[in-house]
């Protein structure tokens, strides 16, 4: 069975409905925990993908998680090396880090359910070519970054003018998250319940909401992963 590499930043962050999208393909996640400690591979090895998810910290913030250089690292040889790969929240920052983005705190963060618009370049993506041109996805982020030069934007949002990016034809970046589920989302609110309380947020409100929109992001997420999954070579 082949195997895709997940970095994972934080333990709530899992691969939520892309681990059934994997499953379908019949592609096994190895996760490197680079929150617990686990060493960050300087080579893919046998992987034949990438995932990258989301995480508290900034991409910005090196000095204090130095796993992050060594990510970025492995990001540039995953892209040197044309295997697929899928950056979620942080990932996509990482993602867009590593092709020589610059990446930033705000105006403000973007914390809940809130529509995305696809782009015009989107109707042609191999991801988002089946997807609404517009719908409610599920943010948590507060820093942001430019589409990186030579990328095509997909999405944008009203506080984020890059949401979803592609550089290539198998490097994927979304900002937002098409990979929730309700358990997943209610550790989220839980394990981050500070922030919520920082920006004055409530995450009971986040959860109930998650009853409306949930069912068709789902819907969303599935078709996205699952043609992600067939970039992944045979």
């Amino acid at each position: 069975m082949q195997t895709v590499l997940v970095l994972q930043h934080a333990a709530c962050e899992t691969l939520g409905t892309i681990a059934d999208a994997l499953e379908r393909a019949q592609v096994r996640a190895v996760y490197i925990r680079a929150f617990a400690g686990d060493p960050i591979p300087t080579q893919l090895g046998e992987a034949v993908g990438l995932i990258l998810m989301g995480g508290p910290m900034g991409v910005y913030e090196q000095d204090r998680y130095p796993f992050l250089a060594d990510e970025i690292r492995l990001i540039e040889r995953a892209l040197a090396d044309g295997v697929p790969i899928l950056g979620v929240c942080l990932g996509s920052q990482l993602l867009a880090a590593a092709l020589g983005a610059h990446v930033r705190k705000g105006p403000q963060k973007e914390i809940g359910w809130f529509p995305v618009t696809l782009t015009e370049a989107a109707r042609a993506d191999a991801l988002f070519a089946n997807v609404p041109s517009s719908f409610i996805a599920y943010h948590w982020h507060g820093d942001v970054f430019d589409c990186p030069s030579g990328a095509v934007s997909l999405a944008r949002s009203a506080l984020t003018e890059c949401q979803a990016f592609r550089y290539g034809t198998n490097a994927y970046g979304l900002l937002c998250h098409l990979e929730v589920t309700e358990p997943l989302i209610a550790e989220m609110v839980r394990t981050f319940a500070a922030e919520l309380h920082e920006a004055s947020l409530s995450g009971e409100e986040i959860v109930r909401q998650a009853a409306q929109h949930l069912p068709e992001l789902q819907r969303i997420g599935q078709s996205v992963f699952d043609a992600w999954t067939r970039l992944i070579p045979t």
